[in-house]
């Protein structure tokens, strides 16, 4: 594991320790690969899963030219929001895992709250 890794890691469990979803406001978790994204909104007081949404899955992926770009992380953006909001869930708190608020954490971020996410 390198060093930037190392403190994504360290950022990511800091801020962990100071947010927990409950059923009102379910914690909004994103995780980025070189090529792909994907969200999980998870109500953490009861342990699930709430809305899992992937750039591998099927439908996504005719939708998306590929999953590595700013632009593709916006168009996912507002398609999870969309599934958020037919799933009923419109208050989230925003869990960015350690990565660094810019590029395409702050395309889906944008395009989340511009399809209705409140955080």
């Amino acid at each position: 594991m390198n060093k930037k890794e190392q403190l994504r890691l360290k950022r990511r469990r800091s801020t962990r320790l100071r947010m927990q979803g409950n059923a009102q406001k379910p914690r909004l978790v994103v995780h980025r690969s070189l090529k792909h994204f994907s969200a999980q909104v998870i109500d953490d007081a009861a342990g699930q899963i709430l809305l899992s949404l992937s750039s591998l899955s099927k439908e996504i992926r005719q939708k998306l030219p590929g999953g590595g770009n700013v632009k593709a992380a916006e168009l996912f953006g507002q398609e999870f929001a969309k599934r958020a909001k037919e799933k009923g869930i419109s208050k989230v708190i925003f869990d960015r895992a350690g990565y660094l608020y810019h590029g395409r954490i702050k395309a889906f971020a944008d395009a989340a709250r511009k399809g209705g996410l409140v955080f």
